[in-house]
């Protein structure tokens, strides 16, 4: 592979390297699991980039390539992935900024979260990121319509989590 191909690439990822974070986060609960993701990912991502056509944003094509390596290790490793409890996570905020009750609603939430199936997952991620129905729908390879239908029966469902 050319110099100049490895260069685009090492420079991409560079650029998104905080979407495959948040990625290892949403799919992972330990640091060394967090890391091996990280690791599985962007090994997929350099696979594929001699393949990328640019007809999407960069970004958008690592979010697929990224769900979809995260989803099948998950989906592989089910059995294990060591896990540990919501409540060893630590939240820390600037103390002008520190609310107890809001920290204590972003925990409940991680841990409604932590119940959806692995697509619901990626699709309330990307809701939360502030991605458009568009680019959440071409990411995930399916239509706009569906996205919004499926983020509304999310949205629904996680209603039913957090006031069972």
């Amino acid at each position: 592979m050319s110099e100049s191909l490895e260069q685009s690439f090492v420079k991409q990822l560079k650029e998104n390297q905080n979407i495959v974070h948040k990625i290892c986060r949403l799919y992972t609960v330990d640091s060394d699991s967090h890391n091996d993701l990280f690791q599985e990912i962007t090994i997929q991502l350099w696979k594929a980039f001699p393949k990328f056509r640019g007809e999407a944003k960069f970004s958008t094509w690592a979010y697929r390539v990224a769900l979809n390596t995260a989803i099948t290790l998950y989906r592989k490793n089910t059995r294990s992935i060591s896990t540990s409890s919501f409540e060893n996570h630590k939240f820390f905020i600037a103390q002008e900024d520190y609310n107890p009750e809001e920290e204590e609603k972003l925990k409940l939430m991680y841990k409604a979260i932590h119940q959806l199936n692995d697509i619901d997952k990626a699709l309330v991620f990307m809701y939360l990121e502030d991605k458009d129905y568009q680019e959440i729908a071409e990411t995930l390879g399916i239509s706009e319509v569906n996205a919004r239908v499926k983020m509304n029966r999310i949205k629904t469902k996680l209603i039913k989590i957090l006031n069972p």
